[in-house]
């Protein structure tokens, strides 16, 4: 129930195999309960975490402080061609390069694709994944009509990419706004929270920023991303069984694993990522691109052209590998299980015994979050709901803030807080 209905206090749910009684919790002692137990499951043997579009996006203040998420990137992107705008001395504003024209529309719609009112209006990734799909079967067709098709398919995933490149580097974040940028700081500095004899944990995203990569490296916290090299950095998926380990004594050669040490896979490419034709693996890591039609993007990994080879089938298969090992957790984060390529993966690790998934999302989703919650699996939790001010409780920054493990300090802060709340109540106004 939310804050302003009835002057009822939010709530929120963590549902424990599907179980709707007493699953609700107040605010009060609710996130010391899903600490707990949330931290509880963290020392498993092997942990992942999966990013979902969701962790990039803050609405705060009214204002979109991250990226948007795929749905209102649908929306704007096929917005497009719209009647021409004009500014207060009536000059006309131009649109964006990367804006759709009627031809572009048109030529769609031809193929069978209509962008108003349907799913491609309300999921980027839709649309993507049909354009990519269209630019397997022109380039391969021997049809002489096709070859114009190919290059008008060609011009269209530019102005997607073009698109994308645009809101992913260039909004608040861009212009000194740090609030995304410190949450996820926030979260990787609680994720490294394990022992050290436990293995690394790994944390796989959708998502083609550079949020993850930035924090880390702020942080000070080394990375293995699936990339080796300095000046000419190219991915080799050998890096993924590496460790980073300190000597402990020279004279014995004792060594121990690295605390802080994390696997990033990024499962749907990144803006940092470039084709490049030189090497066994023609995938180089640069930052700043060249060029945003270089970028190496794929929303999902479609049966077809590059996306069964590498880099993707590398990080899907790591994805794979790391999840349906004994005595494994995946948390889930912003991810609305619209990916049916690790919908599949996810689905093979619940066959697991040891398994266990915790999902960060509305209890009351419809969908595959639905079919999870019907599952009735105890080894499923599914938790989320309202939140204080507003929120939402399985938003990321709630995530972070309210339910991810503590450190020793935050949780010596938060006993002074209790301390002078309690003392505060106690004196001034004269209440006892």
């Amino acid at each position: 129930m939310a804050d302003s209905e009835a002057g009822a206090k939010p709530t929120f749910k963590f549902l424990r195999g599907g179980e709707a009684a007493s699953a609700t919790l107040d605010w009060s002692t609710g996130p010391e309960q899903v600490r707990k137990a949330v931290s509880e499951a963290m020392n498993a043997r092997n942990v992942a975490v999966l990013l979902g579009a969701g962790c990039s996006s803050l609405w705060s203040e009214g204002l979109e402080r991250g990226i948007p998420t795929m749905a209102p990137l649908a929306k704007e992107f096929c917005g497009y061609p719209k009647p021409p705008e004009y500014d207060d001395d009536l000059e006309l504003i131009p649109s964006p390069a990367w804006s759709l024209d009627q031809a572009d529309v048109d030529f769609l719609k031809k193929l069978g694709a209509e962008l108003d009112g349907t799913e491609y209006s309300r999921n980027l990734e839709r649309l993507m994944e049909l354009l990519f799909s269209l630019r397997f079967v022109f380039t391969r067709s021997t049809k002489t009509e096709h070859a114009a098709s190919s290059e008008k398919v060609e011009l269209i995933i530019n102005k997607v990419k073009s698109f994308l490149w645009e809101r992913c580097t260039d909004g608040l974040f861009a212009h000194g706004d740090t609030a995304v940028l410190t949450l996820y700081e926030s979260f990787y500095r609680k994720l490294v929270l394990r022992d050290r004899s436990l293995p690394r944990p790994w944390v796989f995203t959708t998502n083609y920023d550079l949020f993850s990569e930035r924090a880390m490296d702020r942080l000070g916290l080394p990375y293995a991303n699936g990339f080796s090299g300095v000046v000419e950095r190219r991915f080799n998926p050998a890096t993924f069984r590496y460790a980073l380990a300190e000597q402990l004594d020279i004279a014995s050669r004792k060594w121990s694993a690295v605390d802080g040490f994390v696997y990033l896979c990024k499962l749907h490419g990144s803006l940092s990522w470039t084709e490049d034709d030189h090497g066994l693996f023609p995938v180089r890591e640069l930052w700043p691109q060249d060029s945003p039609a270089r970028m190496m993007i794929y929303p999902t990994p479609a049966k077809q052209n590059s996306s069964l080879g590498s880099p993707y089938a590398d990080l899907f298969r790591e994805f794979q590998s790391r999840i349906v090992r004994e005595q494994s957790v995946l948390i889930t984060a912003g991810f609305a299980f619209g990916d049916e390529h690790l919908n599949h993966i996810i689905y093979q690790a619940l066959t697991i015994p040891t398994f266990r998934l915790i999902v960060f999302a509305d209890p009351a989703s419809n969908g595959e979050i639905g079919k999870l919650r019907d599952l009735a699996d105890p080894r499923i939790w599914i938790i989320g709901g309202d939140a204080p001010d507003g929120k939402r409780a399985h938003y990321f920054d709630s995530i972070v803030e309210h339910f991810l493990p503590q450190r020793p300090t935050e949780r010596i802060d938060d006993a002074v807080q209790r301390v002078l709340e309690t003392m505060s109540g106690k004196g001034g106004n004269g209440e006892q």
